[in-house]
């Protein structure tokens, strides 16, 4: 996997790490974000090219479950990721062997605990949770953000990649810039409604 990181991306979450383990969500309730498995994208990707977006998490990571009830709830986030990426819930500790773009990785035991191949690969050696992972429509990667994401942060993050605004404009200068979407919506009414104010009435 090719990797482009951009370093200001990869410091604004460093601070945040883990501790407690988080519930499984619906994937068939339009109000959850449609998680699937490596297998579920693999196939839809032959269908629909999209950029895949990856939750690094484990059982034992408390801003994990944070994110699941906070981040993973908004109405706007879950719309977002549903309508622009492949989503997978990828746990980094996973016991089984995953095949994905035809290499295999192994679960490999390091103490106490333990990490899939897949983890290490995706994070580039960096094993910190939760881990927010972009990955092109080939599967090559092409950037891991680490730490615990609130929803307008989550926002700025997946809009940057979504619109392939990271090929083209600096994080910096495109954070600073950025509308959030619901304010977005509120300018788009009143536009609508001055527009028809200013339409001259029928006789």
């Amino acid at each position: 996997m090719k990797n482009k990181l951009i370093p200001f991306l990869f410091v604004i979450a460093t601070l945040w790490s883990c501790s407690i383990s988080f519930g499984q969500v619906d994937k068939k309730s339009g109000t959850e974000v449609n998680w699937m498995t490596w297998t579920e994208v693999e196939d839809a990707l032959k269908k629909e090219k999209r950029k895949v977006f990856v939750d690094v998490y484990t059982k034992w990571c408390g801003y994990c479950k944070q994110m699941d009830k906070t981040t993973f709830k908004d109405k706007e986030i879950i719309k977002y990721i549903n309508e622009n990426f492949y989503a997978v819930k990828f746990d980094a500790e996973d016991r089984e062997t995953i095949t994905l773009d035809g290499n295999k990785y192994k679960y490999i035991k390091n103490g106490k605990r333990g990490y899939n191949e897949l983890a290490a690969d995706l994070l580039k050696g960096r094993l910190s949770y939760p881990t927010i992972v972009f990955l092109n429509d080939d599967l090559s990667l092409i950037q891991p953000i680490p730490g615990y994401l609130k929803p307008d942060k989550m926002e700025v993050i997946l809009t940057y990649f979504a619109d392939n605004n990271h090929k083209k404009t600096p994080w910096t200068r495109y954070e600073k810039s950025y509308v959030p979407m619901k304010k977005r919506a509120k300018l788009n009414v009143k536009k609508e409604n001055k527009t028809q104010l200013a339409l001259p009435g029928k006789n």
